[in-house]
């Protein structure tokens, strides 16, 4: 991975050095400033005051040089357009052709431009947290809320581009006059759909895509899939992703991830009844559906590694592994045998390949729509989570073919196994393996540089407010020198689980401390849910269904609503805290005390809890990116990795202890399982107010 202040260099126009962010001198300034303070020698208010003035002037020489070129190109897209008008009256082939050239001259141009906003915008974001991290002050917050709408700022200008944006139109509108259309009495509107093909444009487009990628939606979805993105990329590196990409194998991929998601809670409203018909304790529920994550523990480290191979057969492998397992899972009924069906999960949890679907994502979706398809992975594993207990609650029926017996304990195995053998003959025949050689070819200044990952989101504020795109790279906010490359070790991805470990800062252990406490609680909830209702409520498999179905449906508009206006109103550190206290509140409220346990108590903490956590989740991965080294973006031992691994360590853990519980009878399930939730909760909270406190 090449340092910012050096692909900064690399990146700069020769003839337009002197109106470039000049980064270096950023850097060295925040550095005195640093010292100046410790040694007494100045104070903060003047810090900030001076520091706000440089920002100002830089920006403004940046706008300035904006203005002036937006100008020239629109000059000479006005003197063209008088030789194109000329030409409509007397068309001559030669001339035409000279005209498209000319056209085309003018967008590379404008492409240098849209380039020259882009590593500006993002020197900007990246000298600003640099700022933050070094004095502990939100100075992000305060510049930008500042500088947004104020008259005498230039800010706007930086991140809005709406100059940029007539000028790409004025140039595609001419273009696509000149496409083809010699002998047409239609105008270019009367067909508004017809799209142009010119490269130049596409680039000039995917360029605009990146400055305005996203809205907030998608950004917080994408969050979710900590999936990593390239910031600033080449055009070579453009073009290997679209050689990569293939539509249909992205379907498949994101497939997959619906179809495990499926399985894993499908067999959750009915896993209670079956371990009870094979002779268990109906809390042995947690043991068989928590087998699926001890087995995911280990596979998601040899999938990770697999990936850097292949990604088609790791896939042909999970779906055979899920196939086999399921069939364990059905037939374990008519063998009456509770460790058949323990193998079965197993196996299942063998197959989990979550690790190649990020992977997928990552290498192989071009950039201009990798924020999509990581907002879909996302939606995936969230309507697979509700379509599980859905689709359980549908397979309430009874009958044998010969001595297989189809009920609502081995339908949903039944029901897998086929789905996973259709999935299977579908991604042998529509499944296009990416070449790896392209990925081995490519350049350091090529790689996969995750740590600066995204490309500008929307807007003015967000892009500033430091989002899940800034992953704390910051030169690992090491100050080498700009014009040379960090050391090499400091771009080496870890080699082992415990490289990796070492390379965790306090903040970041912090988050996975989160990470596991919110998929513990979340665990607890949906693993017991069957047990518990029975016991108070007896409710049927249907029911259990429905009302876990409706958790799960929740996902999708608790994240519209965070994503696009909540996001917006706050900082994520007070949503974070906010939501850890909230799932805390909602752990509280499901205890059952003295008063008798009814359905409404039931249903609003766990409904609390539940929406609590998702929240929680998506703005803890946010974070999670940022604060973790860039050593950690790629390879097999990634933060994709360890956050994966705390996950499934704690529904282990989670589905161990309900196990464990059900020693104590059912009536004390309930209560014994929830203290470990609210300590783990409490000590959760405690541990982000000291550690924020700490740096801020």
């Amino acid at each position: 991975m090449v340092a910012f202040g050096k692909k900064l260099k690399d990146r700069q126009i020769q003839e337009w050095q002197g109106y470039y962010i000049n980064y270096k001198l950023m850097k060295k300034r925040v550095r005195q400033y640093a010292q100046q303070i410790e040694q007494g020698t100045q104070d903060r208010r003047h810090v900030l005051k001076d520091f706000s003035r440089m920002l100002d002037n830089q920006i403004e020489t940046i706008v300035l040089f904006l203005l002036e070129q937006q100008g020239l190109l629109a000059s000479r897209i006005a003197k063209l357009g008088e030789v194109h008008n000329n030409l409509q009256e007397e068309p001559e082939i030669n001339k035409i052709t000279e005209l498209r050239e000319a056209y085309r001259a003018v967008g590379q141009d404008l492409l240098n431009l849209l380039y020259f906003v882009e590593i500006n915008a993002i020197g900007l974001r990246k000298i600003l947290k640099k700022f933050d991290k070094r004095f502990g002050y939100r100075f992000t917050d305060y510049y930008v809320k500042t500088r947004a709408n104020h008259p005498y700022s230039q800010l706007q200008q930086v991140f809005k581009h709406v100059g940029l944006g007539a000028v790409v139109g004025a140039l595609s509108r001419n273009l696509h006059e000149l496409q083809d259309r010699q002998g047409s009495y239609l105008s270019i509107y009367d067909q508004p759909s017809l799209p142009l093909q010119d490269p130049v444009v596409d680039l000039i487009n995917a360029a605009v895509d990146r400055l305005s990628n996203s809205t907030n939606f998608l950004n917080f979805m994408a969050q979710h899939a900590l999936i990593m993105h390239d910031e600033l990329p080449t055009p070579s590196e453009e073009h290997v992703d679209d050689e990569r990409y293939h539509f249909m194998s992205l379907l498949l991929n994101l497939a997959n991830t619906f179809l495990y998601m499926i399985n894993t809670y499908i067999i959750v409203p009915t896993a209670d009844d079956y371990s009870t018909s094979l002779g268990a304790a109906p809390t042995v529920c947690g043991i068989v559906i928590g087998a699926m994550a001890v087995a995911q523990v280990f596979s998601s480290v040899y999938f990770s590694a697999w990936s850097n191979k292949s990604y088609f057969r790791p896939l042909v492998f999970s779906s055979i592994a899920l196939f086999i397992g399921n069939i364990f899972y059905a037939c374990a009924y008519d063998i009456h045998s509770i460790w058949i069906l323990l193998i079965g999960r197993l196996f299942c949890g063998l197959g989990s390949a979550r690790a190649v679907n990020r992977r997928y994502i990552s290498d192989c979706v071009p950039l201009k729509i990798r924020m999509q398809a990581s907002a879909g992975f996302v939606s995936a594993s969230a309507l697979g989570m509700a379509c599980g207990p859905a689709l359980a609650g549908i397979l309430q029926t009874n009958f044998k073919i010969y001595n297989l017996t189809f009920n609502q304990n081995t339908l949903p195995g039944w029901v897998m196994a086929i789905a996973w053998m259709v999935y299977l003959v579908w991604l042998w025949i529509s499944f296009k393996e990416p070449s790896h050689d392209v990925e081995e070819n490519q350049t350091p200044n090529q790689s996969n540089d995750a740590a600066e990952n995204g490309a500008l989101e929307k807007g003015l504020k967000q892009p500033l407010l430091i989002t899940s795109d800034d992953k704390v790279d910051e030169d690992n906010d090491q100050d080498y020198d700009d014009s040379e490359e960090a050391p090499e070790e400091s771009r080496l991805p870890a080699n082992s689980i415990g490289e990796a470990y070492r390379l965790l800062t306090p903040s970041v252990k912090v988050q996975l401390l989160i990470y596991f406490m919110l998929k513990y609680v979340m665990e607890i909830l949906l693993s017991e849910s069957s047990v518990v209702t029975t016991y108070y409520f007896n409710w049927t498999t249907s029911t259990v269904a429905i009302f876990l179905a409706c958790l799960g449906l929740t996902v999708l508009p608790v994240n519209i609503v965070v994503g696009s206006y909540i996001s917006n109103m706050f900082e994520d550190r007070q949503i974070l805290l906010t939501s850890e206290i909230m799932v805390c509140i909602g752990v509280l409220l499901s205890f059952h005390v003295i008063i008798p346990y009814t359905v409404l108590q039931y249903v609003c903490s766990g409904l609390l809890l539940f929406v609590s956590a998702e929240v929680l989740e998506g703005v803890n991965l946010s974070l999670l990116s940022r604060v973790m080294s860039s050593r950690l973006s790629r390879g097999t031992y990634n933060g994709g990795l360890l956050s994966t691994e705390a996950g499934t360590i704690a529904r282990v853990i989670a589905d161990a202890t309900i196990t464990l519980a059900g020693f104590l009878g059912q009536s004390s399930l309930l209560n014994v399982t929830l203290l470990p939730s609210l300590i783990i909760s409490v000590f959760s909270i405690m541990a982000t107010c000291y550690t924020y406190n700490s740096l801020y």
